[in-house]
C-alpha cells in the first residue's frame, strides 16, 4: 500500500509529507520556519515524517532552489492558490454513522453553486435550506466544483488544487458539516470534479512532474498526461483524489466533468481504471458510491459494464431531452441546437426518440458534428441518465445567463418540466428553477493576471458567436456579474413564484407515489406523438400499475386528439391547469373519443378505480 499523497497527520503524532516530484533535482519542505531536505525514491516520490509537525501547520515545497510552491495534494490553503498549504485533520464528528447511500434510481437531484445559492456564499449557509429541499422532493444535492480556485469568485472549473476545499466557502470542515447535515436528512451528496484540465492561474503541477502533455489540446488548453511516459503516477493522483472525496468527506457520488475531453489512447483508459478502482474500494468499505459522467459522444459503452466491454460508469448527464424541449419552446436552432430539427428528422420526432430510446443520435448524420454520431441507448435503464430543464451549462453558457422563465412564460416552463420530471430518467433541478428565480446565472471569475482576464473576456465573446446573440457580453471579471447571479429566495413568498414551487413539489410527490412513474425500464414505456398539434402522449407501466401523460407543447393552440389507449378506466391524477388563473378544460376521466388539452398544459391519468391521492393545491 503506497503512502497517501499530501500532508497526513499520524495517529502516533507528527505528520507524514508525501509528494510526487520527478522533475526535482532537489526538494525542500518549508515548514513553519524550518527548511527540511527530502529525498526521492526511484519513482520520484519524496516522503518525510516530521515528528514535531501538527494540524494547522503551514508548509510549502521548494524545487531546485526556486520559489516555494503549494503542495499539489494540499488539503487546504491558508489564503490563495499561490500561498501556504495547511496540515488538516481528516477526522470529523459525523452524526449519522449508519447512513447508506440511496439507490441511483431514487435520486432527484438539485444542482447548486455554493457562492451564489445564498447571500453568504458558504457551505454553512446552505444548511438552513436543506429541509425545504427535502420537502420539495429532492433526494440528492449536487455541488458544483469546490477545489481551490484563484480568488473568491468562480464556477469552480478553474480549480488548480484538486484536493483543497475552497477556503472562501468554508474550507474542509465547512464541506464536512454540509455533507453531515445532508445525511442527517436522508439526502445524498454529489460533488462535481474536474479531471480533464486544471485552471490557468496558480497551476504549478508542471513544475513538479509531467502532469501534462503537448500531444493533445483540450478546449481549455494543455491536456493532462493519461497515456504517456509517467502517466501511471498522474492517474494515481486523480484516482486517489476520487477516493479521497468518498473516504474523507463521505461524498456519495462524483459528477465527472467533460469526460469526452480526457484524451487517452492506452489499452485501459483512465476512465476504466477510475471506475474499477472506485467500485473496488466501495466494495471493500461497504459503501455504495456512483460515478456520473458528463460526455457528449452519445456512446453507450460508457455505461456498459467492463465485463461486457464497456467503461463501467454508473450514470451520465443526458442533454438531448433538454435540447429538444428548448428548441420546441424557444425556436432557437443555432450553435449546438443545430442538431435538433432537420429535413430528415423533426425536433418533435427527436423528442419522442429521446424519451423512448435515449440518445437522439444513434448513428445518424449530425449537422453540428458534420459526421455520423452516436450509438443506441434503447437498452439502458432510464435512471442511469440524468436529465434537466436547466443546469449550470444550459443557463450559464448563454451570453446573459438566461433561465427558461426568461425565455418563455411559466405555463410553458411547467409543461417542459413535466416532461423532465415524469420521464423514466433521473431528474435534476437547477438552483432556483423550482420557484422561477429571476436572477441570471452568469459566468464569473476573479483572476489576478491581466492577460488571462482579457483572454477570458475575448474567449467568452467568441464562444457566443455561433449563437448570434446580440448585445455586450457581461464582464466575467466584474464582481457585479457575480452578485447579479445570486439567488433571491424571498421570491418564493409571492405569486407566481410560490405557485411555481408548489407545482414542482406536487409533481415530485406524484412521481414518488406511483410505481409506474418510478419505473426506469424503457420496455415498459410507449410514446406517441401528434406533430402538427405538438401533442405528446407517454404511457408508463410497472406491473399492474399504469400512468398516461398527455402533453400539449404548443404555445398557442389547444388540441383535440383521439387517445391511442381506450381500454380500462382512467382518472385524472394531475392537471397543470391547476396553476393557471382559469378553470381547467381537461376532462377528469379519460374520454373514449377525443380529449381536449389546452396549450402549454398536461395531465396525468392513472388507470383503475382505486384510491386517488389528492395532489391539488
Amino acid at each position: 500500500m503506497r503512502d497517501v499523497l499530501g500532508a497526513i497527520p499520524l495517529a502516533e503524532g507528527g505528520v507524514q509529507f508525501t509528494v510526487w516530484a520527478p522533475n526535482a533535482e532537489r526538494l525542500v519542505l518549508c515548514l513553519e520556519g524550518q527548511t527540511l531536505p527530502m529525498h526521492p525514491d526511484d519513482q520520484g516520490y519524496y516522503r518525510l515524517i516530521v515528528p514535531s509537525a501538527k494540524v494547522g501547520d503551514r508548509y510549502q515545497y521548494q524545487i531546485n532552489n526556486g520559489q516555494p510552491l503549494p503542495d499539489p495534494a494540499s488539503h487546504s490553503q491558508a489564503d490563495t492558490v499561490h500561498g501556504w498549504s495547511v496540515v488538516v485533520d481528516s477526522g470529523f464528528n459525523w452524526d449519522n454513522v449508519t447512513w447508506y447511500n440511496l439507490p441511483l434510481r431514487d435520486y432527484v437531484i438539485y444542482e447548486l453553486h455554493i457562492g451564489t445559492f445564498t447571500p453568504e456564499g458558504t457551505f454553512e449557509a446552505v444548511i438552513p435550506n436543506l429541509d425545504r429541499l427535502k420537502a420539495l422532493g429532492i433526494t440528492a444535492i449536487e455541488i458544483m466544483p469546490v477545489a481551490q480556485f484563484p480568488g473568491e469568485r468562480n464556477w469552480g472549473y478553474d480549480g488548480v488544487l484538486p484536493y483543497a476545499v475552497q477556503n472562501s466557502y468554508g474550507g474542509p470542515n465547512g464541506l464536512k458539516a454540509l455533507v453531515n447535515a445532508c445525511h442527517q436528512r436522508g439526502l445524498a451528496v454529489i460533488l462535481d470534479v474536474v479531471y480533464n484540465h486544471l485552471g490557468a492561474e496558480g497551476n504549478y503541477l508542471s513544475q513538479y512532474g509531467p502532469y501534462f502533455t503537448e500531444r493533445y489540446k483540450s478546449p481549455w488548453g494543455t491536456s493532462l498526461n493519461f497515456d504517456g511516459a509517467h502517466s501511471d503516477e498522474v492517474r494515481r493522483y486523480f484516482i486517489e483524489n476520487a477516493i479521497y472525496w468518498f473516504a474523507v468527506y463521505r461524498i456519495d457520488a462524483l459528477r465527472l466533468d467533460a469526460t469526452h475531453a480526457l484524451f487517452d489512447f492506452s489499452a485501459r483508459t483512465i476512465l476504466e481504471e477510475l471506475a474499477a478502482t472506485v467500485h473496488q474500494w466501495a466494495d471493500q468499505h461497504n459503501r455504495r458510491v456512483y460515478l456520473i459522467a458528463e460526455n457528449d459522444r452519445s456512446d453507450v459503452r460508457l455505461l456498459r459494464s467492463q465485463e461486457a466491454g464497456g467503461i463501467g460508469i454508473d450514470g451520465q448527464w443526458f442533454d438531448d431531452l433538454h435540447h429538444c424541449l428548448h428548441v420546441l419552446l424557444t425556436g432557437e436552432t443555432l450553435g449546438y441546437y443545430l442538431d435538433y430539427g432537420s429535413p430528415r428528422y423533426s425536433t418533435f420526432e427527436q423528442l419522442i426518440k429521446a424519451i423512448r430510446d435515449g440518445f437522439v443520435y444513434s448513428g445518424e448524420y449530425s449537422p453540428f458534428h458534420q459526421r455520423k454520431h452516436g450509438t443506441s441507448s434503447r437498452s439502458v435503464l432510464g435512471h442511469r441518465f440524468v436529465v434537466s430543464l436547466q443546469n449550470h451549462d444550459q443557463v450559464g453558457n448563454r451570453m446573459n445567463g438566461d433561465r427558461i422563465t426568461h425565455l418563455v412564460d411559466f405555463a410553458a416552463a411547467r409543461v417542459a418540466a413535466g416532461v423532465i420530471l415524469l420521464s423514466p430518467y433521473t431528474p435534476m433541478i437547477f438552483m432556483g428553477e423550482e420557484y422561477g428565480e429571476t436572477a441570471p446565472f452568469l459566468y464569473f471569475v476573479s483572476f489576478d493576471d491581466p492577460d488571462l482576464i482579457e483572454a477570458v473576456r475575448k474567449g467568452r465573446a467568441a464562444e457566443f458567436a455561433s449563437f448570434q446573440w446580440q448585445g455586450e457580453t457581461p464582464d466575467p471579471q466584474s464582481e457585479q456579474t457575480f452578485l447579479h447571479s445570486k439567488l433571491n429566495h424571498d421570491l418564493r413568498q409571492n405569486a407566481p413564484h410560490r405557485d411555481h414551487e408548489a407545482f414542482y413539489q406536487t409533481l415530485l410527490a406524484l412521481r414518488k407515489s406511483h410505481p409506474a412513474l418510478q419505473n426506469p425500464d424503457k420496455n415498459d414505456l410507449d410514446v406517441w406523438g401528434y406533430e402538427q398539434e405538438r401533442v405528446l402522449i407517454v404511457h408508463r407501466r410497472n406491473g399492474a400499475d399504469e400512468a398516461l401523460i398527455i402533453y400539449n407543447l404548443h404555445l398557442e393552440k389547444p388540441a383535440e386528439i383521439v387517445c391511442p389507449i381506450t381500454h380500462g378506466s382512467w382518472r385524472k391524477q394531475f392537471d397543470s391547469e391547476q396553476w393557471q388563473p382559469v378553470e381547467s378544460g381537461i376532462a377528469d376521466q379519460l374520454p373514449t373519443d377525443r380529449i381536449h388539452i389546452p396549450p402549454k398544459a398536461f395531465a396525468v391519468y392513472i388507470k383503475g378505480e382505486g384510491r386517488i391521492d389528492d395532489f391539488s393545491q
